[in-house]
């Protein structure tokens, strides 16, 4: 018996902008910064906003550290997380509890990379428990990989020790650890680092890279065993069902840059600007991977994963009414500052009400493009004669759907479309060109 069943004013023609403006906006911010992964934004915390703790902290918990290998062979198993990043995301907002959208905070740390300081194990942690997605991603793009030794005790250890895990009932805390070293180096004993994971309710999956009976022998399997995890298998280096380009992805890249302009960053210059800023350089890096790459994204961002009351004016607003009240005139967006104060509200009601249209174009061009990804992954497997080989994302949604049941989440209910009007029915002009991998 497991842990968890022991425990149990916006225009209605925006739609016609071409896609390849959308791109072309895409890419001149990444150029204009002069980097696609701008280490600066990180420092941006955002304002200490005035938003109902009980609001965010009522919603069911998902607390998930990823730490993996930057050793020198790992290039293919950081381009997989770069790139499966925001479906993972995805697939963990379908997962309600009580009729609840997750409140999701992911964590990253990096190992085995000899740039990193030997007194303290090679050991990295990049990014504390957030549910800034924008950050975690940016944080992806500045990892780069390196020879070292891999102490994965070690690393789980500091993981357990160095994050602010939900104390929520019921909450799913796990790490997923991936690498390709024994278990066994280091000083610290993965065994203990794992039972004090479980007995803390963590559990923890293991992803070895490559060889099943090499990951067997390294104890990866007896290391997911103790802390009552899934032991799973990946090849790193795997392409072909990585990026699935489909007919859907360029509807969705316009739709997402539809949706950016109903974010209404708010807190002190600097940090609106940060956000903003930020929002359209992960967008970039994304598409620097491929337009799948993006839409995955934006499907990701129309999702309830993608929330950012602490500091977006519209999420803030469905957490507390009242926050206009209690933000401070120079911490207000442009758009809503230059407006009477009796106008603001109203302003930001309409700007809710757009992103919530876009929401539901956006499902339902999600479904039809997983539809395609589905068919498309069995003619592969078709032509290949077998099954094909698991990827990082992959393993984390295989290894996460039934852990996440077992903790009383279900996955969310298909999206009805909204009644049909003219405006929202309106569909995006077709592109003249096919956005460039």
């Amino acid at each position: 018996m497991t842990r968890f069943a022991r425990n149990a004013r916006l225009g209605r023609n925006v739609l016609s902008v071409p896609t390849r403006n959308a791109l072309a906006a895409c890419v001149a911010v990444g150029c204009a910064l002069g980097s696609f992964a701008t280490p600066s934004v990180l420092a941006h915390d955002g304002p200490q906003v005035q938003v109902d703790p009980a609001a965010v902290e009522e919603r069911p918990a998902i607390d998930v550290a990823l730490l993996l290998d930057t050793s020198n062979s790992m290039d293919g198993l950081i381009h997989q997380a770069k790139v499966q990043l925001w479906g993972v995301v995805g697939e963990f907002a379908k997962s309600h509890k009580h009729g609840q959208a997750p409140r999701l905070r992911v964590a990253l740390f990096e190992y085995g990379n000899n740039t990193l300081p030997a007194s303290e194990g090679y050991i990295r942690q990049v990014v504390p428990l957030t549910s800034d997605l924008d950050k975690l991603s940016e944080a992806l793009f500045s990892l780069t990989t390196n020879g070292g030794d891999e102490y994965c005790g070690q690393v789980i250890d500091q993981a357990l020790t160095r994050l602010d895990w939900s104390q929520q009932a019921g909450a799913y805390k796990t790490i997923f650890i991936a690498g390709n070293e024994p278990f066994t180096q280091g000083e610290v004993d993965y065994r203990e680092a794992c039972k004090r994971a479980i007995q803390t309710g963590v559990v923890v999956n293991t992803i070895h890279c490559g060889d099943s009976h090499a990951g067997a022998s390294g104890m990866w399997g007896h290391a997911a065993q103790l802390a009552e995890g899934r032991s799973l298998n990946i090849n790193q280096d795997e392409t072909r069902t990585v990026r699935i380009e489909t007919p859907h992805d360029r509807i969705l890249i316009e739709l997402n840059a539809e949706l950016n302009k109903t974010y209404l960053f708010y807190g002190d210059a600097e940090a609106r600007d940060g956000f903003s800023r930020n929002q359209s350089v992960q967008d970039a890096n994304a598409l620097k991977l491929g337009a799948s790459v993006l839409a995955q994204r934006g499907a990701a961002k129309a999702g309830s994963a993608y929330v950012q009351a602490d500091r977006d004016l519209v999420d803030a607003m469905a957490a507390n009414p009242e926050v206009l009240a209690d933000l401070e005139e120079d911490a207000l967006p442009a758009p809503v500052a230059d407006l009477p104060e009796a106008e603001r509200a109203e302003f930001v009601a309409d700007m809710a009400t757009r992103r919530a249209e876009l929401q539901v174009q956006i499902a339902e061009a999600t479904r039809l493009r997983d539809a395609y990804v589905a068919e498309e992954r069995r003619k592969l497997a078709e032509e290949a004669g077998e099954e094909l080989q698991a990827t990082l994302g992959e393993a984390l949604v295989e290894a996460a759907q039934a852990q996440l049941a077992e903790a009383g989440f279900e996955p969310e209910e298909a999206v009805k479309p909204a009644p049909e009007t003219p405006e929202a029915s309106a569909a995006p002009e077709a592109p003249e060109t096919q956005p460039a991998s």
